[in-house]
């Protein structure tokens, strides 16, 4: 029989160490365990030592973890106990109540995140007991058919935080690099209306909340007041990165015409992606997790292998998407190995798919990039053409003065015509890049430019700007009944009237929809945002003639200030935001200013929340 694992004495030092090596595991094949017998000799006698073990993998029965923590005389009395599975179905924790029983503690996807924390961390994290120089042994019970991983560590708070800082940092930066190169191939997307933009969109879309998900700040800052819900859980979500990474695949290497073996696999992949949701959705998680990972063994091959086809064919794009979706694939194959715990949980494969997926996207953003450098390298050729033929022609028309001149005009004008277009095209995606294709006016990207560099000549001028949020009201209806080119129309003429009733140094774009806003700039911004809205509840709502119809509209617009209510273009339209819903609360067709009823800035908010936390937590 295996000797137990030795007791983990906690030294002044032990703060953030691992633990695994110290525990000792029990698989529960019956579901027999419990805590009215958790203490018998005949249980107790089966825990065998995890050497540093830290995920069994998929299982559909549930496993016990021992461990005995003791501290030496100079170690602190409080300590904080991280069981690092933040995507963990169920997990309980078994602490003596000093009277002989358990307290038990309920974690995991199925309760809150509040409830399966001691402490706002996105892992799970429990406080322990005040530990004295005698023993403390406590026990953790996992479940999860699709993969049950524990690596624990050790932790003083303060450190923790510490810690928890710079890896929200580090995520952060991730996640805002995915989310602004999604934004811009959403951008893209919506220019071109092509089918692999739109696959690649969905693809990193859910990749996003994959990894938000995987990282445990889903649970944390997303849906912390619930159990994760089946549609966001770690086999859904995954299966639906996969899903549109399939068609991504099929449609940007051109699998049906090219490479038809690497098609119909990763169109079967495609449809086992689809049952395993709902299997997941129906409660049989475990048949769910394992056709996710069977699926590594054919789709993963065939996207790769297409790629190196379509490369060896000549197609460039084939080389970046290997760069990028090998890296992916790569690190999918690690969470794969991960979740039937081939592969144990460690720090440097913890990050690897955020990484991946960041740097994967940053190579396709180079791949658009490429995509303008063609356009100059084509310019390039045709101009080194067109010298060759301009020498030939002179060397051949020497002899004809007029006919040299003739030549020598015609291709000046083909040159120059060429210059134009070029130009012209380069003006068009200047112009597309920051503005909306309907409405003409500039778009949220632009918004968001100008917004920033009116805030800072603000801050430095002593001055005021107003964000206005507008909004149509009743705008569905005239879609519905008289069709898009009605609401087209309605929004032009809204477009019109936006830009004649707005001072010439304001700015005004279309977000999407049928929303629109205003940034109303200088030392008498709040005067001027209020006047500009009192016309514009006139002005837009004059009838639009379509035909014989006269179509009508209402509008609700949000008003928010710097610096009263917010610093910055976030927090201006999250409370303009608010002001807009507040109108349509109150019946529509209106107008506020957030703060006219008393509501708090954001920043009087945030210091609410700070007076409100206790001493000991800040």
């Amino acid at each position: 029989m295996s000797l137990a694992a030795a007791p983990f004495t906690l030294t002044p030092s032990s703060s953030g160490l691992a633990l695994n090596g110290n525990i000792e595991l029990l698989e529960d094949t019956r579901g027999e365990i419990n805590a009215g017998n958790l203490d018998s000799a005949e249980i107790q006698a089966r825990f065998q030592p995890a050497n540093g073990r830290a995920s069994v993998g998929q299982s559909l029965t549930p496993w016990w973890i021992k461990l005995t923590l003791q501290r030496d005389a100079d170690a602190p009395e409080q300590w904080a106990l991280e069981v690092g599975s933040v995507t963990q179905l169920d997990l309980q924790l078994y602490l003596p109540d000093g009277q002989g029983g358990w307290h038990v503690r309920q974690s995991g996807e199925r309760v809150a995140f509040a409830e399966s924390r001691d402490h706002p961390y996105r892992r799970m994290l429990f406080k322990l007991p005040t530990l004295d120089e005698q023993p403390l042994t406590l026990y953790l019970r996992v479940f999860d058919p699709a993969g049950n991983s524990f690596p624990m560590r050790i932790w003083q708070l303060d450190d923790l935080t510490q810690l928890a800082t710079h890896e929200n940092l580090g995520l952060g930066t991730i996640y805002g690099v995915i989310l602004a190169l999604l934004l811009y191939n959403l951008f893209i997307l919506i220019s071109l209306r092509d089918k692999a933009y739109f696959w690649y969109v969905l693809t990193t879309a859910f990749a996003l909340v994959f990894i938000i998900s995987m990282t445990g700040h889903g649970a944390q800052y997303l849906w912390p007041n619930g159990a994760v819900p089946p549609w966001l859980d770690r086999v859904t979500l995954p299966s639906l990165w996969g899903l549109f990474a399939c068609r991504f695949t099929q449609t940007l290497l051109q699998t049906r015409v090219y490479v038809r073996w690497a098609h119909h696999l990763l169109s079967m992949a495609c449809g086992i992606y689809i049952i395993a949701i709902v299997l997941n959705l129906f409660g049989e998680r475990y048949l769910a997790a394992w056709a996710i990972a069977l699926l590594s063994l054919t789709s993963i091959p065939a996207a790769l292998g297409s790629a190196l086809i379509r490369w060896r064919q000549g197609f460039f794009p084939a080389q970046l998407y290997l760069y990028g979706y090998g890296l992916v694939l790569g690190s999918v194959g690690i969470l794969l190995l991960r979740t039937t715990g081939v592969l144990q949980p460690a720090e440097w494969n913890a990050y690897v798919f955020p990484l991946a997926v960041a740097a994967e996207s940053i190579l396709f953003s180079f791949a658009l990039a490429y995509r303008i450098q063609i356009l100059k390298q084509e310019r390039a050729v045709a101009l080194q053409q067109a010298d060759r033929e301009k020498t030939a022609r002179l060397a051949q028309l020497q002899a004809s003065a007029d006919e040299l001149q003739a030549a020598v005009t015609a291709r000046t004008a083909e040159l120059a015509a060429t210059n134009d277009q070029l130009r012209e095209r380069e003006r068009e995606l200047r112009h597309a890049a920051f503005h909306d294709l309907l409405t003409e006016l500039p778009n949220r990207r632009y918004l968001v430019e100008r917004c920033e560099s009116a805030l800072a000549h603000a801050q430095r001028h002593n001055e005021s700007v107003a964000l206005m949020l507008i909004d149509l009201d009743h705008f569905k209806p005239i879609n519905d009944r008289f069709g898009h080119a009605a609401g087209d129309l309605m929004l032009q003429v809204i477009a019109k009237r936006l830009r004649e009733h707005v001072r010439a140094g304001d700015a005004v774009a279309r977000l999407g929809g049928d929303e629109f806003a205003a940034l109303i700039c200088g030392s008498d911004a709040e005067s001027q945002a209020r006047e500009i809205a009192a016309r514009l509840l006139a002005e837009l709502s004059e009838p639009v003639h379509y035909g014989a119809e006269r179509l009508r509209v209402t509008i609700s617009i949000g008003v928010a200030l710097y610096p009263s209510h917010a610093n910055n273009f976030t927090g201006l339209y999250k409370i303009a935001d608010q002001a807009l819903y507040r109108v349509k609360e109150l019946g529509r067709s209106g107008a506020r200013v957030h703060g006219d009823d008393g509501e708090l800035s954001e920043q009087a908010c945030l210091q609410l929340d700070v007076l409100k936390v206790p001493s000991g937590l800040v």
